[in-house]
């Protein structure tokens, strides 16, 4: 017979301890459904920066595919001068460039989240200014290209076309001082989707271009030098239309001349950024330089640049993740929410990791047959099948350690990690890279893991940072940060009512 007892409600059973219990497991259910759901609208604005970031950057990437693709054709001469040109000499005034236009994320983004709408035009007025100026200076690395390329050993016959090559692309180095930083502006306002838009477009209109010029019209690789310069400014005059035309009422004001006034701030945190991340984009080709230099250099650069390959098709997804944790850090810490900041930091790095984590795997699982992809040569396939496990794993750092140099971005660190990543990189990294694959013979292996070395101390140095972090003293710095950038006394136009997109 069944127990009478079973009949009656649990409350009256137990009385008031059945009742305690009862509100207990209903605040535990309900905070377990407001951290899901927390989890879910974090998620969703992590993913509406990172999404068409993620986009952006394989397209943009895809342009130097199609350029070398197409150079590949003409010569083994054409290609390495290609090649050089685009990774030695564009390669690092564009770290230079893209480091300093970062800078914008942390101020765009904070002065968005506190509101300061109007200032967001005036900031990017300045970074133009800035990254004008700079790229100027950095003319010279263009105009004597060639003795610079034979000083770093190249023959005469590389660096005299590469050298050739360099002056025709000065334009794409000015298109990339006015583009990166409109491109940063927009991202910090969660415009992100037609920055995807016209990087598609671009992409399609510089394979039609490539075929054309280069196959069709028979300018060679003076021809495809041309369409790069046509690739980097066709995104900027899209973009640039798009805002003036009101793709950005609340923050583009037109033209003026405050964006001459308090540029020194501006100036430090720009070089700053520059610094910091132009050290991460430098650090691996460090790695390629130092394997030009081994016994058996042509195996090891060809095994390597097929991982290479791997890796910076792979990157550009923590890259997105980079974009868009320092947009959302930034925001969150403009408008005074350090808790909103701590959060936006742990959804992201967890998203990123796993994503790393599928990659890693897959690695590993494939490591004897990807390189069936660029190569027949057995010998070249075994060399990468033995670099695949360093592969993997720089892989799974590299979806953990940018979304951590996102959140630096987006709060404003980027002279501290600036001091770290010259620390850990170079006097870490580097000298425990030669050391182990120069004095004790491990070769390319041994380089790539002594420089893996070097970005895992990064990584956990980081890691120590952002767990320390007081996020509501922050964001008080935050706040008085856009007050200090901001031009003398309140903008007369300025906005407080939120954008559509937020509300």
């Amino acid at each position: 017979m069944e127990d009478d007892s079973l009949r009656v409600p649990i409350l009256e059973r137990n009385g008031e301890e059945g009742r305690d219990s009862v509100i207990i497991f209903q605040e535990e259910s309900q905070a377990e459904g407001d951290l899901r759901k927390r989890i879910w609208v974090e998620s969703k604005k992590l993913w509406r920066i990172a999404g068409p970031a993620i986009f952006t950057r394989l397209t943009t990437y895809g342009t130097n595919l199609v350029t070398q693709a197409f150079a590949g054709h003409l010569g083994d001469l054409e290609l390495a001068a290609i090649t050089i040109s685009t990774t030695v000499i564009v390669g690092l005034s564009f770290g230079l460039l893209l480091g300093m236009g970062s800078a914008l994320e942390t101020m765009c983004g904070q002065a968005f989240g506190a509101r300061q709408y109007d200032m967001l035009g005036v900031y990017l007025q300045r970074s133009w200014i800035v990254l004008f100026i700079v790229a100027v200076i950095l003319l010279p690395m263009y105009i004597f290209a060639t003795p610079i390329l034979i000083l770093l050993g190249q023959t005469t016959e590389i660096s005299q076309l590469s050298g050739t090559l360099a002056i025709w692309m000065i334009p794409q180095h000015f298109g990339f001082a006015f583009s990166l930083p409109l491109q940063r502006y927009l991202q910090s306002q969660l415009k992100n989707s037609v920055i995807a838009w016209l990087s598609g477009v671009t992409l399609l209109i510089h394979i039609f271009l490539s075929w054309l010029v280069i196959d069709k019209l028979g300018m060679g690789v003076i021809g495809a030098a041309i369409t790069l310069d046509i690739a980097s400014w066709l995104p900027f005059i899209g973009l640039f239309l798009y805002m003036v035309c009101g793709g950005c009422p609340l923050t583009w004001k037109g033209f003026s001349v405050e964006a001459f006034s308090a540029l020194w701030p501006f100036i430090k945190l720009s070089i700053a950024s520059g610094v910091m991340l132009c050290l991460e984009i430098w650090y691996y080709r460090v790695l390629i330089l130092l394997t030009g230099h081994l016994a058996d250099a042509e195996t090891a650069l060809d095994s390597l640049s097929i991982c290479m390959n791997i890796n910076g098709l792979e990157v550009m997804i923590p890259l997105a993740f980079l974009a868009a944790t320092g947009v959302r850090v930034a925001n969150e810490l403009g408008s005074g929410n350090g808790k909103g900041a701590k959060f936006a930091v742990i959804v992201s790095v967890t998203t990123s990791c796993a994503i790393g984590l599928v990659f890693w795997v897959l690695i590993l699982i494939l490591r004897d047959d990807f390189a069936i992809i660029f190569t027949d040569s057995a010998v070249i396939i075994k060399a990468v099948s033995k670099l695949a496990y360093l592969l993997s794993f720089t892989i799974l750092l590299n979806s953990v350690q940018p979304v951590l140099s996102g959140v630096a971005i987006g709060s404003g660190w980027q002279s501290i990690v600036a001091y770290v990543n010259i620390g850990c990189y170079y006097v870490i990294g580097v000298p425990f890279g030669v050391l182990l694959g120069m004095v004790f013979d491990f070769g390319v292996m041994g380089i790539w893991a002594g420089m893996i070395c070097g970005t895992a101390v990064q990584t956990v140095v980081l890691a120590i940072i952002t767990y320390r972090c007081d996020w509501e003293k922050e964001a008080a710095k935050a706040i008085d940060r856009v007050k200090v950038w901001a031009v003398a006394g309140t903008p007369k136009s300025g906005s407080t009512k939120a954008p559509a997109s937020l509300n």
